[in-house]
């Protein structure tokens, strides 16, 4: 069940990889120059002891997805964790199925014209995929564009960040808690007509090569913590959900703040979220240093970044 969940979490961190080409100019005007790391310990005014923030990729090649010295420092020394959502809570997980049908019974089918729900079919069959299309024809249309940015990762073995810090927390006993609800996430979608899901769908297959070419972008990245590059990637790159980027990212990104904000001024915590939420002028990092936080770039020795 938790691989829905990370489905979820891919294709919401995934929308933050792309946006229209003519924005390029105004983005490299706002982005930050940040230092080449994904994990960040956060001070300030009322907290007894630093936190600390890490941007994960909830799907990586399992080579990737591994726990640095200093990750695993940080899950030492915080007394509980937060991902985006709590991903060991079986309530949430039993739930997930309600959220991730389409309203009103409708089907994929019933979105796109004949011959646009063959080309559909036609990938599906000669593409190998989580979930037959026969089993996702009640879905939201962008949760299966986000099984199709899984079926696209350069390797046959994958795992998630969340899963394995997970693990390293439930092996100390700690609490996991999420900074919002499977039910918000999945609501998200529900703001998008699903006619233009389908629409996106449809056209996420046709320029299948280029998406894949997106999606290795987007994992060197990450594997070199290019904070920068991914604030311009979000920034810069073509995408179906990228006029929602607001909705995507930014609002949340504003919305959890608080959340943290109260969470560490009762002990430390390792906030864990996909990487696109960090950087950029309204990414969590700019807006905890707002709220009057100090952050500091932390080795996160996996990936031999060089800050």
């Amino acid at each position: 069940m938790r691989l829905y969940i990370t489905v979820i979490l891919t294709l919401l961190a995934f929308s933050g990889f792309s946006q229209k080409k003519k924005q390029a100019a105004k983005a490299q005007q706002v982005s930050d120059t940040l230092a080449h790391s994904l994990l960040w310990e956060i001070t300030g005014p009322g907290l007894g002891k630093p936190s600390y923030l890490f941007g994960t990729m909830h799907i990586l090649c399992a080579q990737d997805a591994r726990i640095s010295d200093s990750l695993q420092f940080a899950i030492d020394q915080s007394a509980l964790t937060y991902f985006e959502v709590d991903m060991d809570n079986m309530a949430e997980t039993l739930g997930l199925f309600k959220y991730i049908r389409m309203q009103d019974g409708k089907k994929l089918s019933d979105l796109l014209t004949p011959a646009e729900y063959q080309r559909v079919k036609d990938y599906f069959e000669k593409n190998r995929t989580i979930l037959p299309l026969g089993m996702m024809e009640r879905f939201k249309p962008y949760f299966i564009t986000a099984m199709l940015t899984e079926s696209k990762m350069p390797c046959e073995t994958k795992n998630g960040m969340e899963e394995m810090i997970m693990r390293a927390v439930k092996k100390q006993q700690k609490q996991i808690y999420g900074l919002e609800s499977i039910a918000f996430q999945a609501s998200v979608f529900d703001s998008i007509p699903y006619e233009k899901q389908a629409k996106d769908l449809l056209q996420a297959i046709d320029s299948a090569g280029k998406e894949d070419l997106t999606t290795r972008k987007m994992l060197e990245l990450y594997r070199t913590q290019d904070m920068q590059g991914i604030d311009q990637l979000t920034l810069t790159e073509e995408g179906g959900v990228a006029e929602y980027l607001e909705l995507f990212l930014y609002r949340r990104n504003a919305n959890w703040i608080p959340i943290m904000d109260s969470a560490m001024k009762k002990g430390p915590v390792l906030f864990a979220v996909g990487a696109a939420h960090l950087p950029g002028k309204k990414g969590v990092i700019r807006l905890l240093q707002q709220s009057g936080y100090r952050l500091r770039p932390m080795r996160h020795g996996v990936y031999e970044a060089k800050l």
